[in-house]
């Protein structure tokens, strides 16, 4: 039988053989953030995001998440940092740009969960009998806490966990055991200084204070939680080009500079990503079958469509107007009034008569109200064309 500090190190090698950049050790106990998680929840800023709610008593001790644990271990894998050029010069194409996490050719949780399952594997061969459970963000634990008291580095001033040598360009996963292992000292610096580039650069204008975000209007939640429901029509513009997820608020931060690439050939972006108006013209039954296993699947059709219909009425150019037309017929509520939305940004393109014509026929409540609020501010800005003072 090996001693706990015999078998942390060995554990610790293993999981770098297995691709992990990071790896350390915290001790199971009641995460040290968890009264300022719980004022976030009290405070809204979970947004449409129910099942925090649901799970709230659960976040208060990984032992809700297996009864034994004695010790998490905490875990980083790299993705993609590299510039793809997916932002597009005027006219060379459809716009729309999706988050690098999201750009490879699988999803992230089956990937990390294959290598936490070896992990988990070795782990039981250095300690027979020892349980554990595989956790990549989808159980009531708040990885971000336990990676900071693991040594894995410190929370960034956009909320991310930062690490001086890899940036924020991680994926954060865990592994929960009832062996004893030896804990790392928690990381207790930070090293954000004086800068705010991440809050200044965001676009919606999420961040209430360093440190503290309002996910009801950060770009990622809008493009990916926000599901069966408009976006608020103050933050369409902020989504900018955007169709899933955001990097803005690391595109600019200094520590990400020399983020290196991922070990994983399954985290490199992929060529030919798609674009805002492959979405809007793709049936149901295709997209399943293109995104299925990637991490697009869970946010589904409908709400990729509502979102490149955003992206393309932000872009302004009148060449999408035939799309977006079409886009307005969509089966989808959801789908129509984000495209009716979009044809009233685009320059140069008379789309009043278009509108009355729908309205004729439309009867979802939705769209009907979309349907009149555009009308509505079409003629406004008529008016106030021929009398501008």
């Amino acid at each position: 039988m090996s001693t706990p500090s015999e078998t942390t190190a060995a554990l610790k090698q293993a999981s770098r053989d297995l691709g992990f950049d990071l790896v350390g050790i915290a001790p199971a106990l009641t995460p040290v953030t968890l009264p300022r998680f719980e004022d976030w929840v009290e405070a809204g800023y979970a947004g449409e995001m129910h099942y925090i709610e649901r799970r709230r008593g659960a976040y208060s001790h990984p032992r809700h998440v297996l009864p034994v644990v004695e010790s998490v271990v905490m875990l980083g894998m790299c993705y993609d940092p590299g510039r793809t050029d997916n932002e597009q010069a005027a006219g060379s194409g459809s716009p729309g740009q999706i988050a690098r996490y999201a750009r490879g050719s699988r999803d992230y949780h089956d990937v990390i969960r294959d290598s936490l399952k070896q992990l988990a594997a070795r782990l039981h061969e250095l300690v027979p009998g020892s349980r554990t459970r595989a956790v990549v963000d989808t159980a009531p634990l708040l990885e971000r806490d336990f990676a900071r008291q693991a040594g894995l580095g410190w929370f960034g001033k956009n909320t991310l966990l930062l690490n001086k040598s890899l940036g924020s360009y991680l994926f954060l996963a865990a592994l929960l055991t009832d062996a004893e292992l030896v804990p790392d000292e928690p990381h207790e610096t930070a090293h954000c200084g004086t800068c705010t580039r991440c809050l200044e650069a965001c676009p919606t204008e999420a961040f209430v204070e360093p440190g503290l975000l309002d996910a009801r209007r950060c770009i990622a939640y809008l493009t990916i939680e926000l599901r069966d429901k408009p976006i608020p029509e103050e933050l369409r513009s902020g989504i900018e080009d955007w169709l899933f997820g955001c990097d803005v608020c690391q595109e600019v931060c200094p520590w990400n500079r020399k983020a290196p690439a991922p070990q994983t050939g399954e985290f490199e972006s992929l060529p030919d990503q798609p674009k805002a108006a492959e979405f809007l013209a793709m049936t149901p039954a295709a997209f399943k079958s293109r995104f299925r296993g990637t991490p697009l699947e869970r946010t589904g059709r409908d709400t990729l469509a509502r979102n490149a219909a955003v992206v393309l009425g932000n872009s302004g150019a009148s060449e999408w107007s035939d799309a977006l037309r079409r886009a307005a017929g969509d089966e989808s509520p959801l789908v129509r009034e984000a495209s009716i939305w979009a044809l009233t940004k685009l320059k140069g393109v008379e789309v009043a008569g278009f509108l009355r014509e729908l309205r004729e026929s439309e009867q979802d409540s939705l769209v009907l109200e979309r349907l009149e609020t555009s009308l509505q501010q079409l003629q406004e800005g008529e008016a106030a064309a021929v009398d501008p003072v």
